[in-house]
Parts: C-alpha cells; structure tokens; sequence
C-alpha cells in the first residue's frame, strides 16, 4: 500500500470512529420501503405536495457547498442527486454528513424536485448510514480507465463503468430467455457432475484432482453430453444442463479455461431439429434484448432475421479451398501451400485445418454449416449410404463457431469402434487415453434416436451484446496471479 494510500485509510478508520461515537451503527442494517432509483426518477418532480421518496444507494460522487451537500447516489437501476441541508437533515443528520466517503451507502428519505440548475434531486430530511467503505473509491475520471485495473477488481468495475453492468444484466436476460423458451418446448433442466472419474464428451484437455477420501484422480468436466445421454437412455426424453466447463488449454479472446455452455438432447430428433430448435433459440435471445433483428458487432452488422442460410462442409470447401475435400492428392497441394504438415496426418485432419484457416473466417452468417467428414465426429450418426459424412451442423456467425449439434450415434458397437480409434496411439497414462466403459454400457440397453446441441453461452452473449472479447462476458475471468 503506497503511502497516500495509508493516509486514506486512516482517513476513512478515523471517520468510522466518528460515525460509531454519534451513535450509529456503520455497518447498517435493514432499510425498508426504498424504491429502486431507476423507478423514483420516472415519478412526477413537480407534483404538489411534493413526492415523498425513498431511495438507498452508494456515493459516487460528492460537492460541497456551504451549508449544504451535493451527493450522487447509485443503485443498480441509476442514479440520482441528492441534496442535504443543515437545516433540513437536523443536527445529527449533519454531523454524520461531515463523515461521508465516497464508496459509502447511505439511505435516504426526502422529497423529489429539481434545482434551480434543472438537476432531478432528492432533498433529503432523513439520513439512514447503511455501510462504511474503508477502502478509497476511484473519482468519476481516473483510475478505471485501465483494463487489467477494472477486471482484476470487477466489484468497482460493475460500480463505475455502467456498460459492465448492463452486459452483465443483459446476460442474465439472455440466459433467462433460454431457460423460458426450452420450457415452453417441454424441456427439462437438470444437473449433472463436475467431477468425472473419465475425461469424455469432447476432444479436449482436462484438469486434473484429487480426491483424498477415494485416493483417485478425478477431472473436472471437458462436456456435459455423455451424462446428458445417459438420461436420454433412461427416459427423461428432452433434457438440456447449463453448466460451467473446464478445459487445460489456452487464453485469447474466444477462449476462457472455464466457460459456460448449455447442452440438450431431444429424443426421435435429428440434426435437422436441432436447426430448427437453434435458429428458434438464438431469435428468441436477440429479441428478448428489444433492440431488433439487427444488433452492430464492432464495425459490423449482425442480420439475425430468420431463415438462416444453410451450406454444406464440402461446397464451402470447394468454394474458397479451390478443391474437393475428396481429393487426396489436391488436399494435400493446398495444405503443403499453406504450410502445413502433411505426413502421418489423415486426410480429414488436412481437410479441417484448411477449413479452419481458409474458410471460418468467410462465414459472417447466421449460417448452418452441415455434414461434416465422419472421421472429426466420433459422437455422430453417419448419413445412411454416406458413411465418410456426418449428420453435423456447427452454426456460424462473423467467423467464430457459436453451436455445435449432431444426429447423435446410439449404435453401441460403432460408437465403442470410434472411441477406440479416436484413442488410438495416445499413452495409456494420458488422462484422455480412458474409454467411458460405462457410457457404452448405457448404449447397449437402448438409447432412443436423437438430436443434440451444445452452444457456447460466453460467446452468445458476445455477439449478443457486442463485446469483442470473452472475459468482458464473464464476471471474473481467470487472470494471471499478480
């Protein structure tokens, strides 16, 4: 703590020491009857007699003028001015104004007009302290203005950046709105384990605990579907989890080791369901934000009117790849142009990093990009007299992957094939390196024939909300230890 730091703290003990010899609690306690700010500034200012208000909130900002304070106030619905008289407060009121911090919350009873300035104000006659903050408030212009400052202490953030606020409650609104319209399509929300004896669901890298009593390694959950797959085997025909999910892997602006994705399972569904259910979803979330088909992304702008375009894998791979995705030897000339490695590699894994490099980045969408080669999708039914194609769909908007859904493979025999293909050559002591016997085992005793989404809830709300990178979605992203 730097020493004008010092001189605040003290400053601030010093005032909750005068605070608690008035005789007031400065911690506060229960504050009754106050109305959110946001609904106090919508009521009459000029009505006679004057409307009697009651508001609770934290300082913000703080001008003195002789015999009477200036303060803003600021809930979680706005703020307002609040004026405070010698005279009109009494002299304990007065006193205990003399001891206001920024970063205080205080209560207030008073009447609603407006200065001669034209400023919507309370003039208060009634002071209640609600909470002392020992620790100095940012002003109104410095000292949030840097990134790493902001997220490292997102309480202030949410405080004095109103856009943090607003994104956060937008978020919860669009969460909201996923749970309504999967209720009203006669899903159920249920929830499933964090702690996984086996890493599986996904292609990805776990981290890895302990567990004492049972002296076993467990992993926190790459996926929700193999859990949510065996409810489909026991009945629970419509299923859907919104959870967080943990991967061991990198940090960038489309990427947070934990993040949240929502997953659902529809049995005697298809791929083709799942478009439609998708397309459904994400137009009901943008409309529940009431700012229209059309919401700016950056420089852009994102055109969510329904239909969706719908492409196939290989005619995007021929168009901006320049050959067909079948050809072995013209796959391999394009990915030897880029660059990229081409032995002991198979040819889907070519074909997909070419798709990745030359053709994500083309996809401004909405656009369903289906039937995907078999091989990348060890999860997923193969297109009856297709078998080299998956029944796949990856959902695409400005160029980054917003879902992922699948006619999902129940053939136990075929599933129990990929798994130990998609195994194969890894270390048996790779935590990624274990087959879910059990998950199997549940496909033996009969899985109905489904369809299956998963959608990345972090980068919804990003291109719901225009934000331009994932931790500005996520209340406290991981950040590396000071």
């Amino acid at each position: 703590m730097s020493d004008e730091q010092d001189i605040f703290a003290a400053s601030r003990s010093d005032k909750l020491r005068h605070i608690e010899e008035l005789g007031i609690d400065p911690w506060g306690g229960r504050f009754d009857g106050h109305q959110p700010i946001g609904q106090i500034r919508t009521l009459p200012h000029d009505a006679t007699p004057p409307q009697r208000v009651r508001a609770a909130g934290r300082i913000v900002q703080r001008r003195g003028q002789g015999k009477a304070y200036f303060l803003d106030i600021w809930d979680w619905t706005g703020k307002i001015q609040i004026m405070i008289g010698q005279k009109q407060v009494g002299e304990q009121g007065w006193k205990l104004a003399q001891e206001l911090d920024l970063g205080d919350l205080l209560g207030v009873d008073g009447n609603l007009g407006k200065t001669r300035m034209g400023e919507l104000t309370i003039f208060a006659d009634g002071l209640t302290y609600l909470g002392k903050s020992l620790a100095p408030h940012p002003d109104k212009w410095g000292g949030m203005q840097d990134m790493e400052f902001r997220l490292r202490h997102r309480y202030l953030d949410l405080i004095y950046n109103p856009e943090t606020l607003g994104r956060a409650l937008q978020r919860i609104k669009i969460v909201r709105k996923i749970r309504s319209f999967l209720e009203e399509k006669g899903y159920v929300e249920v929830e499933t384990p964090t702690l996984h004896a086996i890493a599986g669901g996904a292609a990805a890298r776990p981290f890895t605990t302990h567990h004492n009593a049972l002296d076993i390694d467990l992993f926190l959950r790459i996926a929700l579907e193999l859990h949510l797959k065996r409810l489909l085997v026991g009945g629970i025909e419509k299923v859907y989890e919104i959870g967080r999910v943990f991967r061991n892997e990198g940090i960038d602006a489309r990427h947070n080791p934990e993040f949240t994705m929502m997953e659902l399972y529809q049995a005697y569904g298809n791929y083709e369901t799942m478009m439609d259910l998708t397309e459904g979803l994400i137009v009901a979330c943008v409309e529940c934000l009431g700012q229209g088909n059309k919401l700016p992304w950056g420089e852009k702008v994102i055109d969510f009117t329904p239909p969706f375009q719908r492409k196939k894998y290989a005619d995007l791979f021929l168009e901006y790849v320049g050959v067909a995705m079948e050809d072995v030897s013209g796959v391999e000339q394009a990915a030897r142009a880029m660059g990229l490695t081409t032995e002991g590699k198979h040819h889907d894994v070519l074909v997909h990093h070419l798709f990745e490099e030359k053709v994500e980045h083309q996809l401004t969408g909405p656009v369903f990009v289906h039937d995907y080669p078999a091989s990348l999708c060890p999860l997923t039914k193969r297109k009856r007299g297709q078998p080299n194609i998956a029944e796949r769909f990856e959902l695409y908007i400005l160029g980054m992957e917003l879902a992922n859904a699948y006619t999902e493979l129940n053939d136990p025999v075929t599933q129990e094939a990929t798994f130990r293909q998609q195994l194969a050559g890894l270390k048996e002591e790779d935590s990624m390196a274990k087959m879910d016997e059990d998950f199997v085992q549940a496909l033996r005793h009969g899985m109905p024939p489904a369809g299956g989404l998963g959608v990345g809830i972090d980068r919804l709300v990003m291109l719901l909300t225009n934000t331009q990178t994932i931790r500005d979605v996520i209340l406290f992203p991981l950040l590396r230890p000071v």
